[in-house]
C-alpha cells in the first residue's frame, strides 16, 4: 500500500498526475434544463414544483417519470475491502466510489451518485441503505469486505424492489463467463466439458462458481486460504457451506496446485501466488485467467507457455477482464424497464451478449471485447432488458 506523508504539500502532490486528476473530484451534478428568467424559475422550483409533487404524492409511481430517480444509482461502500488496499475507510474509499461514479455516466449514460458509509455493521448498513433507497432507481455496491457483503445483498435484494447488485461479485462473475464462452469455444469446447478450479472464495469467487454453476459448467471446485472447498470440512461459513453442497463433484480436498492437475481452467481471485508447475500440469488447451491485481497470480508469459488462453485483470496484457464491460449497462438495461431486481437469468444474458460481441474475430488474444467498443454497452443493454420481460422483473 502507497502510503503519503502527512505534510506532503499540494504541489508535490499535484506533481503527480494521478493527484492532478482528482483534485477537485472527478464528478459533478448538471442542470438538465435552462433557468433563464422568473418564468423558468417559477416552474422549476415553487410554485410549478408542487404541481408535480402533489402528483407524485397521489401517485407514488410518477417519481420514474417527474424525477431523476429512475436514471439514478447510490453507489454504496463502507471502506472495507477497497481494491487492493483492504479496508481503508469510508473517506479514503470515495475517489474509488467518483471514479464508479464516472464509469457508470461515460460507458452507461446512468447517474450516479457515491456514498460512502461511516458504519460496517450488516445491520446498520442495510438500515441506512433501506432509508436511501426512494432517492435510486437502483443500488450499486462496492468494496463491501465479505463475508458481509453476502448478507447485506442478499438482506438489501429482499427488502427493496428495485436492482441491488454487488459488483465485486457480479460485475466479475458476468465478465469471467462472457471471456470463458469464448475461450472454450476457441479450444472446441462447451462449458460443460470444462473443470474449472478457483482460487479465492470472496466476493467475487463464490459469485464467479456461481454463475458458472448457473451456465451449466461441468465441474468447479473452489480454494480459500486453506485449500480446496468440499462437504464436511470444518470451519467453513454459511457462504462456503452452500458452495460445498454444490460445487467439487470430484472431491478434491488438497490445495489448489494440486486440484489443477487435469483441469480445464484455472481462475485466480484470491492475490494468492500459483507455480508454473502447476499450471503446466493442467489438461490440454488450458485456459488461464490470473485475475489479482496489480500482480496477478503467475506472470502472463510464463502461463502461456501451458495454456492456449490467458486473461489478467491487467490492461496491460490481452484479455483484460475488466467490469466495466458489465455494470454500466446490466443497469441501464434494468433501468430502461424499471426492473425490480437484477436476476441470475439477466446476468447470464449480459455475458453472453458481451461474448457475442467476439464473433467471428475470435482469437487466444481476443476473448472479450475491450471497454471501449462501442458495441458492449448496447449489446448488454438490450440483452438485460429482454431478459427481464421474459423473467417477469420489468415494469415496463
Amino acid at each position: 500500500m502507497t502510503t503519503t506523508p502527512a505534510s506532503a504539500s499540494a504541489a508535490s502532490l499535484d506533481a503527480d498526475p494521478a493527484f492532478a486528476l482528482h483534485r477537485g473530484g472527478k464528478i459533478e451534478i448538471r442542470s438538465t434544463i435552462p433557468v433563464r428568467d422568473a418564468g423558468d424559475l417559477s416552474l422549476a422550483y415553487t410554485p410549478g414544483v408542487a404541481r408535480v409533487c402533489s402528483a407524485i404524492a397521489d401517485t407514488p409511481s410518477l417519481v420514474d417519470d417527474y424525477t431523476w430517480v429512475s436514471n439514478v444509482v447510490a453507489v454504496v461502500s463502507d471502506g472495507t475491502a477497497v481494491l487492493g488496499l483492504g479496508d481503508i475507510g469510508p473517506a479514503a474509499a470515495m475517489p474509488v466510489m467518483e471514479g464508479k461514479a464516472l464509469l457508470f455516466k461515460e460507458f452507461g449514460g446512468v447517474d450516479a451518485v457515491p456514498i460512502c458509509l461511516d458504519c460496517t455493521d450488516v445491520d446498520a448498513l442495510v438500515e441506512t441503505v433501506v432509508r436511501l433507497a426512494p432517492s435510486f432507481g437502483g443500488i450499486n455496491l462496492e468494496d463491501i469486505s465479505a463475508p458481509r457483503c453476502f448478507e447485506v445483498e442478499d438482506r438489501l435484494r429482499e427488502l427493496l424492489d428495485i436492482p441491488v447488485f454487488h459488483d465485486d461479485q457480479h460485475g466479475t462473475a458476468i465478465v469471467v463467463l462472457a471471456a470463458l464462452t469464448n475461450a472454450a469455444r476457441l479450444t472446441g469446447r462447451s462449458l460443460g466439458d470444462l473443470r474449472v478450479v478457483v482460487a479465492g472464495a470472496g466476493a467475487s469467487g463464490v459469485a464467479v462458481a456461481r454463475i458458472l454453476l448457473e451456465a451449466g459448467i461441468g465441474d468447479i471446485a473452489v480454494a480459500d486460504s486453506k485449500g480446496m472447498i468440499y462437504s464436511g470440512r470444518e470451519g467453513l461459513n454459511p457462504v462456503k457451506e452452500a458452495l460445498a453442497r454444490d460445487t467439487n463433484k470430484a472431491g478434491h480436498m488438497g490445495s489448489t496446485e494440486e486440484a489443477l492437475a487435469g483441469a480445464d481452467v484455472f481462475v485466480g481471485l484470491s492475490g494468492s501466488t500459483v507455480p508454473e508447475a502447476a499450471i503446466a500440469s493442467m489438461a490440454a488447451d488450458a485456459i488461464v485467467f490470473a485475475l489479482s491485481n496489480p500482480m496477478p497470480e503467475i506472470e502472463p508469459s510464463v502461463a502461456a507457455r501451458h495454456a492456449r488462453v490467458v486473461a489478467t485483470g491487467r490492461s496491460d496484457f490481452p484479455n483484460q477482464i475488466n467490469n466495466v464491460l458489465a455494470f454500466p449497462g446490466v443497469f441501464r438495461g434494468a433501468l430502461d424497464v424499471r426492473a425490480t431486481a437484477i436476476t441470475e437469468n439477466m446476468k447470464v444474458a449480459a455475458a453472453g451478449a458481451l461474448a457475442a460481441v467476439v464473433g467471428d474475430d475470435l482469437s487466444a488474444d481476443y476473448v472479450i471485447p475491450s471497454p471501449f467498443d462501442e458495441r458492449v454497452a448496447p449489446a448488454v443493454i438490450a440483452a438485460v432488458a429482454e431478459q427481464a420481460r421474459k423473467d417477469g422483473v420489468a415494469r415496463r
